[in-house]
């Protein structure tokens, strides 16, 4: 009877450990974009200062008489002729492009999850189990996703960058509006997405090896706990 007992609260246990990791599964993409955010604020916030001083090294002479020497240079200056005010220029469009990255994860998830639905279709109309060694997409299939999510998610969020770096170069009080109207009244939509195209070509490859290698670590774990979970199941005799 204690021995039928511990089986029975054994098989109990499992079973709930599989609602938990599903649970965990289908709200990975909330989670992440609900934890997105936050810290990405706070970063943008509290390294705007120096996002400032570093735009207007880059856009000045060194041999100008109004160029920083260094950053503890930059930073007094601004403060000395700015105020507060002056080195959080931009903030507002920074913390717009905070959601990148919520914006990227939602896209992935989504066309993650078109994928194995039609994989599990394919599965089912060839008569074939879909175990868990099948739980996994191909490698193309993840470059692709993830290269395509931050395209997506760069070209919504990238025209804050052009605007941020045109206000911190700014000394006068230009509103984030004035600075949008000079650029779409100059360059119209392509004033926009200035460097974009070089901008993608630095950030994809990291981008989509690194979705590649924590996909294919989760599978590994995955399939790992799921075989020792079956062979649990075995010695309880489920």
């Amino acid at each position: 009877m204690i021995l039928t007992n511990h089986y029975r609260q054994a098989n109990i246990f499992s079973a709930q450990q599989k609602q938990v990791r599903a649970l965990l599964y289908t709200s990975w993409s909330g989670f992440l974009t609900s934890l997105d955010y936050p810290p990405g604020a706070v970063t943008a916030i509290l390294t705007n200062p120096i996002w400032v001083v570093k735009v207007r090294m880059f856009t000045s002479k060194a041999d100008s008489p109004t160029a920083y020497r260094g950053l503890w240079h930059g930073l007094t200056s601004i403060h000395k002729h700015e105020g507060i005010k002056g080195l959080y220029r931009g903030t507002t469009l920074a913390l717009f492009g905070v959601s990148n990255g919520a914006l990227q994860f939602m896209a992935y998830e989504e066309m993650k999850r078109w994928g194995f639905e039609r994989k599990k279709r394919q599965f089912r109309k060839a008569g074939r189990e879909y175990t868990t060694d099948d739980d996994k997409l191909s490698n193309t299939w993840y470059t692709v996703m993830s290269g395509a999510s931050k395209l997506a998610a760069l070209t919504a969020t990238y025209p804050y960058q052009v605007n941020t770096s045109e206000l911190a170069t700014q000394s006068e009080n230009r509103s984030i509006t004035s600075i949008m109207r000079y650029t779409w009244a100059r360059e119209g939509v392509h004033g926009f997405y200035r460097g974009l195209g070089t901008n993608l070509v630095r950030v994809l490859p990291g981008t989509c090896v690194t979705f590649v290698v924590y996909e294919n670590l989760a599978w590994l774990l995955k399939r790992a706990a799921a075989r020792r979970e079956a062979g649990n199941s075995i010695w309880t005799g489920s």
